[in-house]
């Protein structure tokens, strides 16, 4: 299913809206498509982008409804399907096959089609960026940035393929950055091309299959090929071709392909960009992608994504792909019942797993073991569960905190480690610390005893709103995470409330800033989990080392307040709001 037929789709189903107003990629685009997913609009096809003659789509995967449209069926479902028989079909043999045989014959369908005369190449234009709707997505951005581009790189010893979505920030006509994040397989293969003095290939596709784009946003194990994980997520082959300049593959179904190489040994300051932590990352120096050639099919459609303060379309579409591939992380680890990583830390700063627990510290080796395994190498904070509890349901994992998590025994620091290169806490690039928070049920241990019920909640909100003038809010979830809202002298407060006795049965105390809200979930997660670097913004009530091993107790303490250093968070100009306000009716007639 080409993007077209996809789009055709959602619009007989009501789920996507056109519009003749002209909108402006540079930041109006923006402010339409976060003010119409947060009403819960259509998907916009926008005929007229201001600047280019190519129409322009975006929010085309937000909801779930959307989702189920592009892949044909429930991601969960899909994902239970898959671990069934993922599980089920080693070792092989002919009882196995017949009983898998609709998955089996599926799975056949992922190697890649090779064919001729491929509708992404009916158009070979000169190559020229300006052509196309490229978004300026916030104000305090480098410049205009393609952020849906699918950049196909091959191994240059293996020749196996990798497909990732990297910003590619445009320095001219025909060039931009390519910004390859720790931990990309793309990078991977530059990183072999560079070192061995050789300019490395790629092509950039825009518009394509959505299964195609699902398995390229897919955290595949290394070495994957994501063109076969499409192929069976559509269930039918993906159809490649030769590109017009370049000798790699390029997707025969695409809008547009961008041709061209990442030469060798040549960097350029990329960036800022305002990214989906919800601040801009600082600008730093990446490889340099040099167009070719552009060719694209008739009447393309170019597709756009503006990621951003959570919620936006990355939410649903990460979702989606946990929820498919998140139960595979069975065959590795047996005792994990389920996982859930939060969009409203930017996924990587919160995983929480369930845990089937069959003997001590179980949950603390599987911990250990999810932060050394591929793409979920770069999460922050780990929060283990019991077999039972729903790792989705938030509520539930901070009662299980509540009941069952000693930081005596229950918490771990790992300190200067890798860490996701949009992480800004630690202050340097791709470095940083992680954290575990072990909140099994454990046999034998009696749990912490610790208060509970209304008047309790009503006296922790008392005291801790008096405890402080400067604080100007607080607010108790589940008897377990007090927040109170500062302007400023965030870690000289939280190290007064965790050692206040008043607070002593309060499991975590979290210190935010005034633009967080923090009686709204979505906000407080975002407010708290990208706002704080381990190692040195969590404090205990108690904490000293008993020979080089340090000790906790009490309250855990997090300094999560916007600090000075810190890229500002993502805000838009009053004008283009202003400008969006006089049209808005317009566009949804």
């Amino acid at each position: 299913m080409a993007l077209r037929e996809f789009l055709l789709q959602l619009e007989h189903a009501g789920e996507l809206h056109r519009t003749s107003v002209e909108i402006d990629p540079d930041l109006e685009l923006t402010e339409v498509s976060t003010r119409a997913l947060k009403e819960g609009r259509p998907a916009l096809l926008i005929e007229r982008p201001r600047g280019s003659k190519f129409p322009l789509v975006v929010n085309h995967f937000s909801n779930t409804e959307r989702i189920r449209i592009a892949l044909g069926e429930d991601p969960d479902r899909l994902g239970a399907e898959l671990v069934r028989f993922a599980d089920g079909i080693f070792p092989p043999d002919v009882g196995k096959i017949r009983e898998h045989w609709p998955m089996v014959r599926r799975a056949m369908k992922g190697r890649p089609k090779t064919v001729r005369g491929a509708v992404s190449q009916q158009k070979v234009i000169e190559p020229g960026l300006q052509l196309l709707p490229v978004q300026k997505c916030w104000p305090g951005d480098g410049g205009k940035f393609i952020t849906y581009g699918q950049v196909h790189t091959f191994d240059p010893e293996s020749g196996k393929r990798n497909i990732g979505i990297y910003r590619m920030q445009v320095f001219d006509e025909r060039t931009t950055g390519m910004h390859w994040q720790i931990q990309k397989g793309g990078g991977f293969h530059y990183h072999k091309a560079d070192k061995a003095g050789r300019d490395l290939e790629v092509a950039v596709a825009l518009g394509t299959d959505p299964t195609l784009l699902f398995a390229t946003i897919a955290a595949l194990p290394e070495g994957i090929d994501e063109a076969m994980f499409a192929g069976f997520l559509a269930n039918r082959r993906v159809e490649y071709t030769r590109g017009r300049s370049v000798g790699i593959q390029v997707p025969a179904s695409a809008e547009f392909i961008l041709e061209g190489t990442v030469p060798a040994r040549e960097r350029r300051l990329e960036g800022p960009f305002g990214d989906h932590f919800g601040h801009y990352s600082a600008a730093a120096e990446f490889p340099v992608f040099k167009l070719n050639a552009i060719t694209h099919r008739d009447n393309p459609v170019y597709p756009a994504i503006v990621v951003g303060k959570p919620p936006m379309e990355d939410k649903f579409l990460g979702d989606a792909t946990q929820q498919i591939l998140g139960p595979l992380i069975k065959l590795l680890h047996k005792e994990v019942a389920g996982l859930w990583a939060y969009y409203e830390a930017g996924f990587h700063n919160l995983l929480v797993v369930a845990v089937e627990q069959r003997y001590q510290k179980e949950a603390l080796k599987t911990a250990l073991g999810i932060m050394g395994t591929d793409q979920l190498s770069l999460t922050k904070c780990i929060v283990t569960v019991s077999a039972g509890v729903d790792p989705r349901d938030w509520d539930a994992v901070l009662t299980e905190i509540r009941d069952h998590f000693d930081p005596h025994f229950d918490f771990v620091m790992i300190p200067k480690v890798p860490l996701d290169t949009l992480d800004f806490t630690s202050y340097t690039m791709n470095l940083g610390s992680k954290m575990i928070i072990d909140a099994t049920r454990k046999p034998g241990r009696t749990a912490p005893a610790r208060q509970r019920g209304a008047s309790f909640a009503g006296s922790v909100l008392r005291d801790a709103r008096a405890s402080d003038r400067r604080i100007t809010d607080a607010a108790l979830h589940r008897e377990t995470l007090l927040l109170v809202k500062v302007p400023d002298a965030g870690r000289e407060i939280v190290e007064t409330l965790v050692r206040d006795p008043r607070f002593s049965n309060v499991p975590v105390i979290a210190v935010v800033s005034d633009d967080v809200d923090i009686h709204a979930r979505e906000s407080y997660i975002w407010g708290v989990f990208t706002r704080f670097d381990c190692e040195r913004d969590v404090i205990f009530t108690e904490n000293r080392m008993i020979g080089i091993s340090p000790v906790y107790g009490g309250a855990m303490g997090i300094d999560a307040t916007w600090k000075q250093g810190y890229p500002k968070p993502l805000v838009m100009d009053d004008e283009i709001v202003r400008r969006v306000d006089e049209k808005w009716e317009r566009i949804w007639k």
